[in-house]
């Protein structure tokens, strides 16, 4: 497994926001549902992954920076302790302690010395319970589904299936993780997790910012010149909204409580709605009202907008 900071693009020392800011960007263009049919991408999007999954855990970010696991999580082998060899009398530096080898390296030289590199310090082979694997997975999940939570269900490579439950106000590149659903363990050691790594799809209209949705709200001549209640789109239901009277395309509504919910210590966002004016079809009554009309008050919408000389 490559270097987890190498595979992200970032520097030993990133903040827990860079390296968020950088899996993401990484996952957007390597995601499997973005490349369909490509291995190549499918394996990076997994590296990507996995070297988010450690990174964004600060106690295991700070055992592999320690150099006690490695990039895939695994405990570390401990380092060879050569300094007791180097230290012993000339002639039998290297040896098995006994007399000088004059050179002539045998089996036993060889497992005396890489056996306190692989093995504990004895050279026992080790011993013991085995921890499972952890095993990585992708999910695409809706918008909608993201932000108000559910539970889906994914197969498994081995045909079996496992329910996953996506909690409200989940982010897209969200690791979750279910644990015992990883690999088997060995000598009695405990199953491995499962990592789920969360791809949040567009919404054709929401856009979240944070906590915080918004969404552009078409509404027609008469509602933004009268103002009045409309029904706006919200990711809990609809709900409806008075439009202030001579309301301009490009003004901003605000419905509290209304975007992600919350979670823990963090409230819930708001709704933003953006006001567009829409035409529609034309109207021969509208058109002849306005070649009439003449405005108590001269407006000209472009005003300032003169080329500098």
């Amino acid at each position: 497994m490559p270097d987890p900071y190498e595979t992200l693009g970032v520097a030993r020392d990133a903040s827990a926001e860079d390296i968020r800011r950088a899996y993401r960007k990484l996952a957007k263009t390597s995601h499997p549902d973005l490349n369909p049919g490509d291995a190549a991408a499918e394996a990076k999007f997994k590296q990507i992954s996995a070297a988010h999954h450690l990174l964004s855990d600060p106690d295991k970010r700070a055992r592999f920076d320690r150099g006690e696991i490695d990039a895939e999580g695994n405990e570390a082998p401990p380092r060879p302790r050569y300094r007791d060899y180097a230290q012993a009398d000339a002639g039998q530096r290297y040896g098995t302690g006994g007399a000088s080898t004059g050179g002539n390296w045998n089996a036993s030289d060889f497992e005396s010395i890489f056996g306190t590199m692989f093995n504990d310090p004895g050279g026992r082979p080790r011993q013991g319970p085995i921890r499972g694997a952890d095993a990585q997975f992708t999910l695409a999940v809706g918008f909608l589904d993201a932000v108000n939570g559910t539970t889906t269900r994914i197969t498994l490579p081995d045909g079996g299936t496992l329910d996953v439950r996506i909690p409200p106000a989940t982010d897209d590149g969200t690791i979750l993780r279910l644990r015992g659903k990883g690999g088997p363990g060995h000598a009695g050691g405990p199953a491995g997790d499962a990592l789920i790594a969360v791809h949040v799809t567009p919404h054709r209209f929401f856009r979240r910012d944070g906590q915080d949705i918004r969404l552009d709200l078409p509404v027609t001549i008469a509602e933004a010149v009268l103002g009045g209640p409309v029904e706006v789109p919200t990711p809990g239901g609809p709900v409806r909204m008075r439009i202030p009277p001579g309301s301009d395309s490009g003004a901003v509504l605000r419905l509290r409580g209304r975007g992600v919910p919350g979670r823990g210590n963090t409230p819930a966002g708001d709704l933003y709605a953006t006001l567009s004016i829409a035409i529609g079809k034309p109207d021969p009554a509208l058109e002849a009202f306005l070649r009439d009309w003449k405005p108590a008050t001269a407006f000209n919408p472009r005003a300032g907008m003169e080329a500098e000389p």
